[in-house]
């Protein structure tokens, strides 16, 4: 076993793990951080993504002693104060969310892409979210909701 410490939605956190165990399984088993979702396991559908230092990474191929000294941030720590951010009441608002299975990564990137692009132009978005893929939505309300969360956002700033 080894020791590690980071901070996860702001909350610092020491825990033991497995040289081999990855970062999902830590989220949502030993700190029952379930929003980030378990679907392939081998990196192909964005469902896991999580900003380590603020960076989209894929939780189910990264490994949790990887993120010892870092901060992660799951869709959990993207609302505040128990209100949604603006793109989490976008993709409500635009009804992006269908099964909801996919959508924390999706959320997730999508935070990313606002904060390094703020008005992205839908083929940015296209671009962005290229790596999340969804059985259920057809994209089409994903992509609305990333233009309108964009617009929330620019109108509080």
């Amino acid at each position: 076993m080894v020791r590690i410490t980071f901070k996860v939605n702001g909350e610092l956190v020491t825990l033991d793990v497995k040289p081999n165990e990855l970062l999902i399984n830590v989220l949502r088993d030993k700190l029952k951080l379930t929003g980030t979702k378990y679907v392939c396991g081998i990196g192909e559908c964005g469902a896991c993504t999580v900003l380590v230092d603020g960076e989209p990474v894929l939780s189910c191929l990264t490994l949790a002693v990887d993120v010892n000294g870092r901060e992660v941030t799951t869709v959990e720590g993207i609302s505040r104060g128990g209100e949604l951010s603006e793109v989490q009441q976008a993709f409500v608002e635009e009804g992006a969310i269908q099964c909801g299975y996919c959508i924390p990564g999706f959320i997730v990137m999508s935070e990313y892409l606002l904060r390094v692009n703020p008005k992205p132009t839908e083929e940015e978005i296209k671009e962005y979210l290229r790596g999340n893929l969804c059985r259920c939505t057809g994209y089409v309300n994903i992509i609305k909701a990333v233009k309108k969360a964009s617009e929330l956002k620019s109108s509080r700033s």
